[in-house]
């Protein structure tokens, strides 16, 4: 009997370890599952606070470095002013005509460089030799550069996911964003200007490029002298200045403004970028 009172003894111990262990494991899941709803909801609707320390760092920097006066607080405002409260596939490139106006560009004539299908290869080289300034090298270009947001309606929250992409709608915030950033650039091209397009595709002046749908459209001869095409080839390819979308280009630009076109190897354009020799424009 003693052996059957201590059995059962036993078993109600092991039954009230078997609870308790059971009670925290399920204690500890319900806390886990919190914490990670807390981040996957923090996840999914930023405050926009890391994106604004981002474009004010970026700015900040951009000003110290160049030695402009630019007021970055400023700038942040006027940004989200276009997308904030709006609905994401809504925000026309017209918003941002407040942003552009509050932060005025001062081009560098016979300095500025357009690109399509070229955006690693012509930064590395404007990194390298200074010598050119693209549209990313600008104070606007240089701080949104890689970045992704947008608005959505009934709140002034700013958010960095769950944004449209650059071909989900026209109007979305990024892609409105740089057609509208990519026009005030072609508006102040001045002097001679440079265009390094890519030889390696059949069509190294694409109609569907921002160079072609906005940038051309708005060259001005009475700013401009002309435009010098730089056709970055591989050894094997077989697009050259003659290729027809070219053509098309020419006949694009106003009949006043120069037109030239070179064919240049990468691997040429990377040994003039290395060598400190050459002067600027001395590459092509």
């Amino acid at each position: 009997m003693d052996d059957v009172e201590s059995y059962r003894s036993q078993s109600k111990k092991r039954r009230s370890r078997y609870l308790k262990f059971g009670l925290a494991a399920v204690i500890f899941v319900v806390i886990l599952a919190i914490i990670l709803g807390v981040v996957l909801s923090t996840a999914s609707n930023p405050s926009g606070d890391n994106l604004k320390s981002t474009v004010i760092t970026r700015c900040e920097k951009f000003v110290e470095s160049t030695n402009i006066s630019r007021d970055c607080q400023k700038l942040w405002n006027l940004f989200e002013q276009a997308y904030v409260g709006r609905d994401p596939c809504a925000v026309p490139p017209e918003a941002y005509n407040p942003l552009m106006a509050g932060t005025h560009l001062d081009p560098s004539c016979n300095r500025m460089m357009f690109w399509s299908k070229t955006k690693d290869l012509v930064h590395d080289f404007t990194e390298k030799r200074d010598c050119y300034q693209t549209l990313e090298d600008t104070l606007l270009g240089s701080v949104m550069d890689g970045l992704t947001w947008c608005g959505k309606e009934g709140t002034s929250e700013t958010f960095t996911t769950g944004c449209p992409g650059w071909t989900d709608c026209d109007n979305n915030p990024v892609r409105s964003f740089w057609n509208r950033a990519s026009a005030e650039f072609a508006d102040a091209a001045c002097g001679d200007v440079t265009a390094m397009l890519n030889g390696s595709i059949a069509t190294p002046f694409s109609p569907t490029s921002v160079f072609a749908t906005i940038e051309v459209k708005r060259f001005n001869s009475t700013r401009m002298n002309g435009l010098n095409v730089v056709l970055v080839t591989n050894k094997n390819d077989i697009t050259t200045c003659e290729n027809p979308s070219l053509k098309v280009l020419q006949k694009e630009l106003d009949p006043k403004l120069k037109y030239s076109c070179k064919e240049l190897t990468q691997s040429n354009i990377q040994e003039c970028m290395l060598s400190p020799d050459p002067a600027c424009g001395a590459c092509w």
